[in-house]
Protein backbone atom coordinates (compact mmCIF):
# COMPACT_ATOMS: atom_id res chain seq x y z
CA UNK A 1 0.00 0.00 0.00
CA UNK A 2 1.11 3.23 -0.62
CA UNK A 3 1.50 6.48 1.26
CA UNK A 4 -1.13 8.42 -0.36
CA UNK A 5 -4.26 8.57 1.69
CA UNK A 6 -7.74 6.82 0.22
CA UNK A 7 -5.16 4.92 -1.96
CA UNK A 8 -6.74 1.48 -3.37
CA UNK A 9 -4.91 -1.62 -1.67
CA UNK A 10 -2.08 -2.93 -3.49
CA UNK A 11 -3.08 -6.66 -4.57
CA UNK A 12 0.33 -8.87 -5.33
CA UNK A 13 0.94 -11.61 -7.68
CA UNK A 14 1.94 -14.86 -5.86
CA UNK A 15 2.18 -18.24 -5.99
CA UNK A 16 0.15 -20.51 -3.38
CA UNK A 17 1.16 -24.02 -2.28
CA UNK A 18 -2.05 -26.26 -1.50
CA UNK A 19 -2.02 -29.56 -0.15
CA UNK A 20 -3.09 -31.90 -3.26
CA UNK A 21 -5.89 -33.61 -1.24
CA UNK A 22 -7.63 -30.75 0.97
CA UNK A 23 -6.27 -27.95 -0.55
CA UNK A 24 -5.02 -26.17 3.01
CA UNK A 25 -2.83 -23.55 2.28
CA UNK A 26 0.15 -24.72 3.42
CA UNK A 27 2.50 -21.19 2.13
CA UNK A 28 1.80 -17.99 -0.08
CA UNK A 29 4.71 -16.70 -2.14
CA UNK A 30 4.19 -13.25 -2.86
CA UNK A 31 6.26 -11.55 -5.70
CA UNK A 32 8.37 -8.24 -3.69
CA UNK A 33 6.91 -6.02 -6.82
CA UNK A 34 4.52 -7.19 -9.54
CA UNK A 35 5.84 -7.81 -13.00
CA UNK A 36 5.28 -5.08 -16.06
CA UNK A 37 4.71 -7.81 -18.29
CA UNK A 38 3.26 -11.43 -18.25
CA UNK A 39 3.76 -13.33 -21.16
CA UNK A 40 0.66 -16.23 -21.79
CA UNK A 41 1.22 -18.99 -24.37
CA UNK A 42 -2.42 -20.76 -25.25
CA UNK A 43 -2.19 -23.71 -27.73
CA UNK A 44 -5.59 -25.04 -29.16
CA UNK A 45 -5.82 -29.25 -28.94
CA UNK A 46 -7.73 -29.53 -32.50
CA UNK A 47 -8.72 -33.57 -33.44
CA UNK A 48 -5.59 -35.38 -34.79
CA UNK A 49 -7.19 -35.65 -38.03
CA UNK A 50 -8.51 -39.36 -39.19
CA UNK A 51 -9.38 -37.50 -43.26
CA UNK A 52 -13.36 -36.15 -42.15
CA UNK A 53 -13.36 -32.57 -42.81
CA UNK A 54 -15.20 -31.41 -39.61
CA UNK A 55 -12.79 -32.60 -37.77
CA UNK A 56 -11.23 -29.00 -38.44
CA UNK A 57 -13.64 -27.62 -35.80
CA UNK A 58 -13.06 -29.89 -33.11
CA UNK A 59 -11.62 -29.01 -29.98
CA UNK A 60 -10.55 -32.79 -28.06
CA UNK A 61 -9.64 -30.76 -24.63
CA UNK A 62 -8.49 -27.32 -23.14
CA UNK A 63 -5.49 -25.59 -24.44
CA UNK A 64 -2.15 -26.25 -23.37
CA UNK A 65 -1.07 -23.26 -21.75
CA UNK A 66 2.08 -21.76 -20.64
CA UNK A 67 2.70 -18.48 -18.21
CA UNK A 68 6.24 -16.51 -18.11
CA UNK A 69 7.03 -13.83 -15.86
CA UNK A 70 10.33 -12.06 -14.92
CA UNK A 71 10.63 -10.46 -11.43
CA UNK A 72 12.64 -8.88 -8.97
CA UNK A 73 13.65 -9.48 -5.26
CA UNK A 74 15.73 -6.39 -3.31
CA UNK A 75 16.74 -7.63 0.32
CA UNK A 76 17.21 -3.23 0.85
CA UNK A 77 13.68 -2.15 2.55
CA UNK A 78 13.64 -5.54 4.81
CA UNK A 79 16.77 -4.17 5.65
CA UNK A 80 16.10 -0.88 6.72
CA UNK A 81 13.21 -2.41 9.32
CA UNK A 82 15.00 -5.27 9.59
CA UNK A 83 15.14 -5.75 13.97
CA UNK A 84 18.05 -8.22 15.51
CA UNK A 85 17.68 -11.68 14.81
CA UNK A 86 15.51 -11.26 11.43
CA UNK A 87 16.34 -13.98 8.43
CA UNK A 88 17.66 -11.20 6.23
CA UNK A 89 20.58 -10.09 8.26
CA UNK A 90 21.90 -13.55 8.38
CA UNK A 91 20.50 -14.91 4.75
CA UNK A 92 19.68 -12.36 2.68
CA UNK A 93 17.14 -13.39 0.34
CA UNK A 94 18.25 -17.26 0.54
CA UNK A 95 14.78 -17.83 2.12
CA UNK A 96 12.81 -16.40 -0.78
CA UNK A 97 14.67 -18.11 -3.49
CA UNK A 98 15.14 -21.21 -1.38
CA UNK A 99 10.63 -21.05 -1.61
CA UNK A 100 10.40 -20.81 -4.77
CA UNK A 101 12.99 -23.63 -6.38
CA UNK A 102 11.87 -25.87 -3.31
CA UNK A 103 8.64 -26.16 -5.75
CA UNK A 104 10.77 -28.15 -8.50
CA UNK A 105 12.30 -30.29 -6.16
CA UNK A 106 11.24 -33.55 -4.13
CA UNK A 107 12.19 -32.77 -0.47
CA UNK A 108 14.80 -34.62 1.14
CA UNK A 109 12.29 -36.92 3.17
CA UNK A 110 11.20 -38.54 -0.14
CA UNK A 111 14.55 -38.45 -1.35
CA UNK A 112 16.10 -40.50 1.36
CA UNK A 113 12.91 -42.34 1.44
CA UNK A 114 13.01 -43.51 -2.22
CA UNK A 115 16.61 -44.44 -2.03
CA UNK A 116 15.80 -46.68 0.89
CA UNK A 117 12.94 -48.64 -0.71
CA UNK A 118 15.07 -48.84 -3.53
CA UNK A 119 17.84 -50.35 -1.11
CA UNK A 120 15.57 -52.72 0.20
CA UNK A 121 14.14 -53.68 -3.53
CA UNK A 122 11.04 -52.60 -3.27
CA UNK A 123 9.35 -50.98 -6.33
CA UNK A 124 7.85 -47.39 -5.93
CA UNK A 125 4.79 -47.78 -7.75
CA UNK A 126 4.45 -43.74 -7.86
CA UNK A 127 6.11 -41.02 -5.88
CA UNK A 128 4.47 -39.25 -3.16
CA UNK A 129 2.51 -36.30 -4.11
CA UNK A 130 3.79 -33.16 -3.87
CA UNK A 131 1.93 -30.02 -3.17
CA UNK A 132 -0.47 -28.19 -5.44
CA UNK A 133 1.23 -24.83 -6.64
CA UNK A 134 -1.47 -22.45 -7.86
CA UNK A 135 -0.38 -19.25 -9.50
CA UNK A 136 -2.66 -16.41 -8.35
CA UNK A 137 -2.73 -13.09 -10.20
CA UNK A 138 -6.09 -11.05 -8.93
CA UNK A 139 -9.03 -12.77 -8.40
CA UNK A 140 -9.77 -13.35 -11.88
CA UNK A 141 -6.70 -15.47 -12.40
CA UNK A 142 -6.62 -18.08 -9.97
CA UNK A 143 -5.21 -21.47 -11.63
CA UNK A 144 -3.09 -24.87 -10.68
CA UNK A 145 0.39 -24.40 -12.49
CA UNK A 146 3.31 -26.26 -12.38
CA UNK A 147 6.74 -24.84 -12.92
CA UNK A 148 8.84 -25.88 -15.02
CA UNK A 149 11.38 -23.78 -15.58
CA UNK A 150 13.08 -21.52 -13.24
CA UNK A 151 16.11 -18.93 -13.22
CA UNK A 152 17.99 -16.29 -11.61
CA UNK A 153 20.15 -13.81 -11.81
CA UNK A 154 21.61 -12.56 -8.43
CA UNK A 155 23.25 -9.06 -8.70
CA UNK A 156 24.82 -8.14 -5.42
CA UNK A 157 25.25 -9.98 -2.42
CA UNK A 158 26.67 -8.45 1.59
CA UNK A 159 29.55 -9.39 3.32
CA UNK A 160 28.54 -12.93 3.55
CA UNK A 161 27.89 -13.52 0.09
CA UNK A 162 24.02 -13.43 0.77
CA UNK A 163 22.24 -12.41 -2.70
CA UNK A 164 20.70 -8.92 -1.60
CA UNK A 165 19.36 -7.90 -5.55
CA UNK A 166 17.84 -11.33 -7.40
CA UNK A 167 16.20 -10.88 -10.86
CA UNK A 168 13.87 -14.11 -11.53
CA UNK A 169 12.14 -15.45 -14.77
CA UNK A 170 9.78 -18.12 -14.06
CA UNK A 171 8.01 -20.03 -16.59
CA UNK A 172 5.01 -22.01 -15.39
CA UNK A 173 2.63 -24.56 -17.27
CA UNK A 174 -1.09 -24.46 -16.57
CA UNK A 175 -2.36 -27.72 -15.22
CA UNK A 176 -5.98 -28.54 -16.71
CA UNK A 177 -8.48 -31.35 -15.98
CA UNK A 178 -6.40 -33.38 -18.66
CA UNK A 179 -3.54 -33.43 -16.22
CA UNK A 180 -4.98 -33.76 -12.77
CA UNK A 181 -8.40 -35.05 -13.88
CA UNK A 182 -11.71 -34.14 -12.47
CA UNK A 183 -12.01 -35.57 -9.51
CA UNK A 184 -8.94 -33.39 -8.05
CA UNK A 185 -9.41 -30.34 -5.92
CA UNK A 186 -6.58 -28.54 -8.22
CA UNK A 187 -9.24 -29.67 -11.28
CA UNK A 188 -11.84 -27.98 -9.96
CA UNK A 189 -9.80 -25.12 -9.35
CA UNK A 190 -8.87 -25.61 -13.06
CA UNK A 191 -12.52 -25.84 -14.20
CA UNK A 192 -12.82 -22.54 -11.86
CA UNK A 193 -10.18 -20.72 -13.66
CA UNK A 194 -12.25 -21.60 -17.09
CA UNK A 195 -15.81 -20.88 -15.54
CA UNK A 196 -14.34 -17.32 -15.09
CA UNK A 197 -13.27 -16.78 -18.91
CA UNK A 198 -16.17 -17.85 -20.34
CA UNK A 199 -18.18 -14.87 -17.90
CA UNK A 200 -15.39 -12.47 -19.32
CA UNK A 201 -15.87 -13.52 -22.67
CA UNK A 202 -19.43 -13.01 -22.03
CA UNK A 203 -19.27 -9.14 -21.12
CA UNK A 204 -17.33 -8.44 -24.42
CA UNK A 205 -19.64 -5.53 -26.37
CA UNK A 206 -21.81 -6.79 -29.20
CA UNK A 207 -20.83 -5.19 -32.24
CA UNK A 208 -22.00 -5.63 -35.90
CA UNK A 209 -20.53 -6.80 -38.74
CA UNK A 210 -20.69 -3.20 -40.71
CA UNK A 211 -17.44 -2.32 -38.07
CA UNK A 212 -15.59 -5.40 -40.05
CA UNK A 213 -16.56 -3.17 -43.17
CA UNK A 214 -18.89 -6.24 -44.60
CA UNK A 215 -22.31 -7.03 -44.85
CA UNK A 216 -22.44 -10.81 -44.30
CA UNK A 217 -20.14 -13.80 -44.51
CA UNK A 218 -22.13 -15.33 -47.54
Amino acid sequence: MNGFPGSPRLVRGGIVIADPVSLAVRRVIALQYNPDTLTRTVQAQGAAGGGERSEALRLVGPPVETIKLDAELDATDALESAQAGAAVLELGLHPQLAALESLLSPTVDDLVRANTRAGAGSIEIAPAQAPLSIFVWGAQRVLPVRITDFSVVEDAFDVNLNPMRARLSITMRVLSVDDLGFSHPGGNVYLGHLQRKQVQAGKLATIGLSALGIGGLG
